[in-house]
Formats: C-alpha cells, structure tokens, sequence
C-alpha cells in the first residue's frame, strides 16, 4: 500500500480536522488560563514564611506531579460523577473535564515556572516600592509582575505547545479532538500514512502560529540598557572627538612649552 497524495488532500481539506484543532487549541486555552490563575496561588503559597500557606501549595504540587494527566482525565470523566451528582447533567461535558483536569495537572508546573519568575526579581524592587508608600497588592501589580512575566513567558509558552499535544489524551473520554478525528479516519479506511500526515500538519501549523505570537510577546516585555549603534554614531562619538582634540591641544601646548624652555 503506498501513499496516497489524493487522500491525503482530501482530508487536508477535511473540515472535521479543522474543528478538531480548534478544539485542542480551545482545550489547551483554558486549561492554561486555569493552569496559571491556580498556579499563581500556588507559588505564592510555596514562597510564603506561614507554614500554614506553605504546607498545602507543597502538597497539591507534589500531588499533581505524581499523578498521570491521563488518570486525571479518566478520573475527571468517570470517577468524579459518581461522587458528585450533580456532574451526571448535560452541561458536564468532555471539554469541560478535559480543561478542568489538564489545568488542575498543569497548575503544579505553572507553579514553579511562577515561583521562580517571582524568585527572579531582585528584593530590592519590592522594598522600593513599599519605601514609596505603595500596598503590596500595587507592588506585585506593578513592580514585581512585570518584570516576573519576562522570565516566565518562555517556559510557559512550551508549557501550552505541551497542553495542545496533552489534549490529545482526551479522546479516552470521547473528546473529538485532532488526533481522535485522524484515527477515526485510519479505523474506517485503514490509510495510515495519509491520516497521520494530516495531523502533523496541522499540529506543525498549529505550533509555527504559536511561537511566532511567542516572539512577539517576549519582545514586547524585552528590554536592554545598551544604546543602539546609530545613537551611539549620532551622539557619542562627536564627544569622544572632542575629547581626543583637547586631549591633543594639552599634549601641544606642553611639548612647546618645553621647548621654550
């Protein structure tokens, strides 16, 4: 059996594949947005002095290591209706378990990308800011937040490309995401190569896109205290020029000097 390029445009062309990358884009989009608000507690739990903050983010980040995201889901979608009632009705849906479970495991990474970001920020800077009269609500708005998303933004970046891959884990709760609609083609038809060739495509399109709005951010939170070399062309130079010409003139006027004398 050998490859087939008519199959494989046809099902590039396939809407079912581009609904499937929605959602894995949509489900790793909110379990990012749940990954980071829970995260950010979390770190602040690790780096708080009461034993009694520190204690339970420890315990809910070792926790969440250690458990498979796959048994999360399974957990998620099985396990918890049957402890929960009111989980039984139709709004639960396997989307809903899916971001719900994956932002629970994800929040135990984000909490140590976060608490290193925060570790990052020199003590000084929070100490300014409360000398300045500002609340320490206002100095992690302003102060440490800014300058704690540049160290964070790379990692967490990777951190979604991986949700978009975990997502594909949700087809054990019958989430038709984009994996789960490349291997309902290969159940049907049996063409392997030309339904998972699909896939990577669209996952190849699917992380271009994102690491390109990437470098975008982090240069929007980048910056650096070297002048640019046309400024230093423009402004810099005219001034060592100078200098260098009185530094002459001085080494004249001593030289005739002496031999005057």
């Amino acid at each position: 059996m050998i490859f087939d390029p008519a199959i494989f445009f046809e099902q590039l062309a396939n809407p079912a594949y581009l609904w499937g990358a929605l959602l894995s884009i949509a489900v790793a989009a909110v379990a990012l947005v749940i990954a980071t608000v829970v995260g950010f507690f979390v770190a602040l739990g690790r780096t708080s002095p009461n034993g009694w903050y520190r204690g339970p983010s420890a315990a809910y980040t070792w926790f969440f290591r250690a458990i498979p995201a796959l048994l999360v889901l399974l957990i998620m979608w099985n396990a918890l209706p049957q402890l929960l009632p009111f989980l039984q009705a139709d709004w639960y849906s396997p989307f809903i378990a899916a971001s719900v479970g994956l932002g629970l495991v994800e929040a135990a990474f984000m909490a140590e990308i976060i608490r290193s970001a925060l570790a990052s920020v020199d003590e000084g800077q929070p100490l300014a800011g409360r000398a300045l009269g500002m609340k320490p609500a206002l100095v992690m708005r302003k102060v440490i937040l800014p300058q704690a998303i540049r160290v964070a933004l790379p990692p967490t970046g990777n951190e979604f490309i991986g949700l978009i891959k975990y997502s594909s884990l949700a087809s054990v709760i019958s989430l038709r995401e984009l994996l789960t609609t490349a291997q309902i083609g290969v159940n049907i038809t049996f063409r392997y190569a030309e339904y998972y060739a699909v896939a990577i495509i669209y996952y190849l399109v699917i992380v271009t896109i994102i690491t390109f709005i990437q470098g975008r951010i982090e240069r929007r939170y980048a910056w650096t205290s070297r002048p640019s070399r046309r400024r230093f062309r423009r402004v810099v130079a005219p001034t060592d020029t100078v200098a260098i010409a009185a530094v002459e003139a001085e080494r004249i006027q001593r030289d005739e000097k002496e031999v005057r004398a």
